[in-house]
C-alpha cells in the first residue's frame, strides 16, 4: 500500500502566522520557494518528508504531529451535526467534511456554532420552561461549552503551563505522604499564605480565599489527593496570572462568564500537572504499564485524576499512550470528556448505551474491561469503573460517577489490563458515539433512528427495536 499523502496546509498557515513570518520568510527558513510554500498551504500538494524534516528541526514540532490528522475531531463533529434533517440532501459526504475541516478549520467550527444555536433555539421553542424562555442566551453558545471548546480543540494538553507545573514540582521534592505538607509550607514560605484544614462551618465549601489575611480555607473533608489539588489549583492562579491571562486573551470567547471559567479550568490543569508532573509521571506510567491504581499509590492521587492526567500526555516528541478519557453521571450525561484518539464523544446527544462506562455502576468497586469497535472499523481496550465521592457524615452528600479510559487496540500491549486478552482472535463490542449519527442497522440497544437514514415500520413483523432502517 503507497504511503498516506499528507496535506496540512491549515496546520503550515497557523505555524507560519504564529511566527509572524510572511510566505517568503518561511519559504526561506525551509529552502524551498515560496510559490511552493503557497501550494503547500492551499493543499494542492502534499508534505514531503524533507519538507517535515525541515519543519520538525525550524520550529522543533513533532513529526507525528504533522502526520497525524489532527482534524479527525472537527470531521466527526461537523458530521454529527450535519446529520441533522434539517439540511436534507445538501449534506455534504465525508470527503468534503475532511476538507473544510483541513482547509478551513475556524469556518467549521463556526458551523458547528450556528447548528449550536439553532438546536438550542429549537429546543426553547418546543419548551414551556418560563425559566428557559427567559434565558437571554437563549440560542448561543454557553459559556461552559465555549471553554470545552477551548480544551477540545489544544488536545488537552497546555504547553507552558504543563512545563511550569512540572518545575514546581521539582521544588517540592519526592512523591509521598509528606508531599502535601511541602505544598502548604512553600504556599506560607513563598507567598505568605496560610493553608487551613477544617470542616466546612455549613453548606458543602470546598475551598475559600481570604485575600486581605492571606489565608487559604480547605474541606478537611476531601481526600488528601484533593487536598492538594485544591492547593495546587489556588496556587496557579496566583502564580501563573500573567500566562493565564496570555492563554485568555487568545482564546477570544464571546460568552462573558467563559473567561473565568476557563480560568478555573486552566488552575485545575496546573494542579493536576503539578500532582503528577509530566516527566516523571510518563516514567512511571511506563514502567507500572499503565496500571492506573498502582500509579494512584505512587502519586496519592485518585483514580479520577490519574485518568484525566492520562489523556493530557500530549507533549510534542515525549507523547504518551493516547487515550479517551470520560466521567458519566449516574443520568448518563458525560459531564467530563476528552480524547486524544479518533474516538469522540457525542457533542449533541448521548453516549452509545453499549458502551462499558454505562455498566460501570453495576461493577462498583471493580475495574471493567471492554474489547470494542466503532462504525469506522477502529478498535479499543476501554476501562470503566465507578466511584462515589461522600462529602461529610450520615447526612452529608453523596455523588456518583462513572469513569471510562481507553485506547487503540495498537497500544492495549502497552496496557496490564491486555495481558490476558488474545487481541488477534477477541470478539470486539459493536459500540458507536451516539444513536442520533450511528449507521449500525442491527442494534438491539438503538433509542432513536439515525438521523442521516430513513426507517420503515413493518405491518407484519416486529424485532427488538420497532423499525427497520433505510
Amino acid at each position: 500500500m503507497p504511503p498516506k499523502k499528507v496535506f496540512a496546509g491549515a496546520r503550515l498557515r497557523a505555524l507560519r502566522v504564529q511566527h509572524k513570518l510572511t510566505q517568503s520568510e518561511l519559504a526561506a527558513r525551509l529552502d524551498i520557494s515560496a510559490s511552493y510554500v503557497n501550494q503547500l498551504e492551499s493543499n494542492q500538494r502534499p508534505l514531503t518528508a524533507s519538507v517535515m524534516l525541515a519543519l520538525a528541526e525550524t520550529f522543533n514540532l513533532d513529526l507525528t504531529s504533522l502526520a497525524s490528522d489532527a482534524s479527525d475531531r472537527l470531521v466527526i463533529d461537523l458530521r454529527e451535526a450535519l446529520a441533522d434533517p434539517v439540511f436534507g440532501e445538501a449534506a455534504p459526504n465525508l470527503q468534503e467534511l475532511k476538507s473544510v475541516a483541513g482547509n478551513a478549520p475556524d469556518m467549521a467550527r463556526s458551523v458547528l456554532a450556528l447548528y449550536e444555536a439553532y438546536r438550542k433555539t429549537n429546543e426553547r421553542l418546543a419548551s414551556m420552561d418560563a425559566a428557559l424562555s427567559r434565558d437571554p442566551q437563549s440560542g448561543v453558545t454557553t459559556a461552559y461549552e465555549e471553554v470545552r471548546d477551548f480544551f477540545h480543540y489544544a488536545d488537552n494538553y497546555i504547553d507552558p503551563l504543563d512545563r511550569a507545573a512540572e518545575a514546581l514540582a521539582g521544588e517540592l521534592g519526592e512523591f509521598g505522604s509528606e508531599r502535601l505538607r511541602r505544598l502548604i509550607d512553600y504556599c506560607a514560605e513563598i507567598h505568605n499564605i496560610k493553608v487551613v484544614l477544617s470542616p466546612p462551618a455549613s453548606g458543602e465549601r470546598l475551598v475559600e480565599f481570604d485575600r486581605a489575611n492571606r489565608t487559604l480555607w480547605i474541606n478537611s473533608h476531601l481526600e488528601p489527593s484533593s487536598q492538594f489539588f485544591r492547593i495546587a489549583a489556588s496556587l496557579g492562579g496566583l502564580e501563573q496570572a500573567t500566562l493565564f491571562d496570555s492563554l485568555l486573551d487568545g482564546a477570544s470567547f464571546k460568552a462573558p462568564e467563559a473567561r473565568a471559567i476557563a480560568r478555573m479550568g486552566l488552575a485545575n490543569y496546573f494542579a493536576g500537572a503539578l500532582h503528577m508532573p509530566y516527566g516523571a509521571f510518563l516514567k512511571a506510567a511506563d514502567a507500572y504499564r499503565f496500571d492506573i491504581e498502582e500509579l494512584g499509590r505512587v502519586f496519592g492521587a485518585s483514580l479520577e485524576q490519574v485518568a484525566h492526567r492520562l489523556s493530557t500526555m500530549q507533549r510534542p516528541r515525549e507523547r504518551g499512550v493516547p487515550f479517551f478519557f470520560a466521567r458519566v453521571d449516574a443520568a448518563g450525561t458525560i459531564t467530563k470528556r476528552h480524547s486524544a484518539t479518533a474516538l469522540q464523544f457525542a457533542r449533541f446527544g448521548g453516549a452509545c448505551p453499549l458502551w462499558n462506562v454505562h455498566r460501570a455502576f453495576e461493577a462498583h468497586g471493580q475495574i471493567i474491561r471492554q474489547l470494542a469497535e466503532t462504525p469506522d472499523g477502529k478498535s479499543y481496550l476501554c476501562l470503566a469503573w465507578s466511584h462515589e465521592k461522600r462529602m461529610g457524615g450520615f447526612r452529608g452528600t453523596t455523588r456518583r460517577y462513572a469513569y471510562a479510559l481507553g485506547c487503540e487496540i495498537s497500544h492495549a500491549g502497552r496496557l496490564v489490563y491486555a495481558d490476558d486478552l488474545d487481541l488477534g482472535k477477541a470478539m470486539f463490542e459493536p459500540i458507536g458515539i451516539s444513536c442520533r449519527i450511528c449507521e449500525r442497522r442491527n442494534c438491539p440497544q438503538r433509542s432513536v433512528p439515525p438521523l442521516a437514514a430513513g426507517i420503515s415500520v413493518p405491518a407484519d413483523r416486529r424485532s427488538v427495536v420497532p423499525y427497520e432502517i433505510g
